[in-house]
């Protein structure tokens, strides 16, 4: 069984918390672990927005004590009436992750029986311990650059697949092809999106993300994709044309990798556009609905690489443009 890193983080900051608050010799010291749990999160923007909604609402959860015990007494009943009052105005205030956090404090200061300032300064300090506790380890994060190159490659080895098996069937309408990587891609489209956004909450003081447009520019691909299976299925029988897109549809299978060299196959593509103006007119509705359908693909599979020619800069000059090798 794998160990996250915030389990990690979990087991390390909890004892350094209580050793801090037993080194200063607070109340509750224990309390202070507790805080240092409540504030591990999955990443730095979030734990330094939950450190400030944590420490806001122990404040303001100290300053209801002071007057609900203190004017009302220490009984449950008031800490109910107290509470009843106490979490609409962390709703108010938007800062309700920082509700159990201050739950804790509010205890203590019951438990007190009696709440002084030299008290009030423990719990103060309890809560700087425990939030600035959770708050210093959370500021390691390990990279995800692993995680996202490795389901960059799965991704592509799949878009492979699936422009494979369109080839295959529009050649020799072979239907033996499950659609499973279908599945898998949008699973690994899913899971890589919210890497990415996980990853973007870790950098503080970047707003763009290398991976985002990329994983943005796959999306959009997948949803032609799936916008092409269709038409394939429709066609009722294949011709020179047809032929020579499902050659087309495997050189495309052949180079999808992240590079950018997508004008290399625009530059093919219109000349099968070129060569589908210049067939006879269909005679039957077979052969209509066949060039229709042919006419419509070969649209989605421009779109297909006019998304990855404006995802970044072409790595083919003009004077290479000719060259066979490509990635789309």
């Amino acid at each position: 069984m794998k160990i996250g890193s915030r389990t990690i983080k979990t087991a390390i900051g909890t004892p350094i918390a209580i050793s801090i608050a037993q080194l200063l010799g607070l109340t509750n010291f224990v309390s202070a672990g507790i805080l240092t749990i409540l504030c591990i999160q999955p990443s730095r923007k979030r734990s330094v927005l939950s450190a400030w909604h944590r420490f806001l609402a122990c404040v303001t959860a100290s300053i209801f004590a002071i007057i609900f015990f203190e004017l009302l007494g220490y009984n449950p009943i008031v800490v109910g009436v107290m509470l009843a009052c106490f979490i609409p105005v962390t709703v108010l205030l938007k800062v309700t992750p920082g509700i159990a956090t201050s739950s804790v404090i509010i205890l203590n200061l019951y438990s007190s029986a009696g709440i002084s300032l030299s008290f009030l300064t423990d719990q103060l300090l309890l809560i700087i311990v425990g939030i600035g506790t959770g708050l210093l380890v959370n500021l390691y994060m390990p990279s995800l650059e692993k995680n996202l190159n490795q389901k960059q490659e799965e991704l592509e080895h799949n878009f492979q697949a699936i422009l494979f098996e369109i080839a295959l069937y529009i050649r020799d309408k072979n239907d033996k092809w499950d659609g499973e990587e279908l599945t898998i891609c949008e699973n690994l489209l899913q899971e890589a999106e919210n890497l990415v956004s996980l990853d973007k909450e870790n950098h503080l003081l970047r707003s763009r993300h290398p991976y985002h447009d990329y994983f943005t520019m796959r999306r959009k691909q997948f949803d032609l994709l799936q916008k092409m299976l269709p038409l394939v299925s429709r066609l009722p029988n294949t011709d020179s044309i047809s032929i020579k897109i499902a050659d087309f549809f495997e050189k495309l299978s052949n180079a999808v990798h992240p590079g950018n060299t997508a004008i290399i196959y625009l530059d093919e593509l219109k000349r099968l556009r070129e060569n589908f103006n210049a067939e006879d007119l269909p005679e039957t509705r077979e052969e209509f609905e066949t060039r229709a359908n042919l006419f419509r693909l070969l649209h989605e599979i421009e779109d297909y690489l006019l998304l990855k020619k404006k995802f970044k800069s072409s790595d083919v000059s003009e004077r290479n443009k000719i060259k066979k090798t490509g990635t789309v």
